[in-house]
């Protein structure tokens, strides 16, 4: 990465997704410390970027900064996964709801092929969880509310965090496919209360499989 080819916004906007992607793959676990000076080396960059950069991680709830000890990767506590899933659960099902009541023929196609393609990655761990996020955050595009979009946003960024240990549980992503299947044919039958009730159902059960 050039530094000197980007201007200082992109500079730690860069950074920032640089290291929200080693956190996510685990990388720098959580609770682990985070080497600033170590970084900013590796990275080719001095530190005032890379402080910006762990602003926006510590504003995203991924990294936590310790007075006079630098930045953590955030570690979730079950009360925190709970909390989480609690808030997706509503927002989410309040817009698939709405999805259901409002969407186009072809935006309910257009979920419907995302869907289709979740089928296709079963068995493709990383492929599958990338689909499964497009198709929620699609879903929340098209229900049309840019607050509710926003604040999804940064909850499944914490969630992602917890994500690894929630893959590891036997059987959850087939388990997840089949709530899919039900979320979508609620969508596709255009009933918004079913719709409601079964993405509900995707996220309580989705927080069990995380702790």
């Amino acid at each position: 990465m050039s530094a000197l080819s980007l201007a200082p916004r992109a500079l730690y906007e860069e950074v920032a997704e640089l290291l929200r992607q080693r956190i996510f793959s685990r990388e720098l676990e959580p609770g682990s410390w985070i080497d600033e000076l170590k970084l900013a080396e590796e990275y080719g960059i001095s530190r005032t970027p890379l402080r910006e950069a762990l602003k926006v991680l510590a504003a995203e709830g991924l990294v936590t900064m310790k007075v006079r000890r630098g930045a953590y990767v955030t570690e979730v506590s079950e009360k925190d996964l709970a909390d989480v899933y609690h808030l997706l659960a509503l927002l989410e099902s309040d817009a698939a709801g709405v999805v259901a009541e409002r969407a186009t023929d072809s935006e309910l196609a257009e979920l419907q092929a995302l869907h289709t393609e979740l089928e296709a990655a079963l068995g493709q761990r990383d492929r599958f969880f990338a689909i499964n996020e497009r198709f929620h955050m699609r879903l929340l595009e098209l229900a049309n509310n840019r607050w509710r979009e926003q604040m999804v946003a940064d909850l499944r960024k914490v969630m992602k965090l917890n994500r690894h240990n929630s893959l590891l549980k036997t059987g959850r992503i087939d388990e997840s496919l089949a709530e899919h299947r039900a979320v979508m044919a609620a969508l596709l039958a255009r009933d918004a209360t079913l719709t409601r009730q079964r993405m509900q159902e995707h996220f309580q059960n989705g927080l069990e499989a995380a702790t």
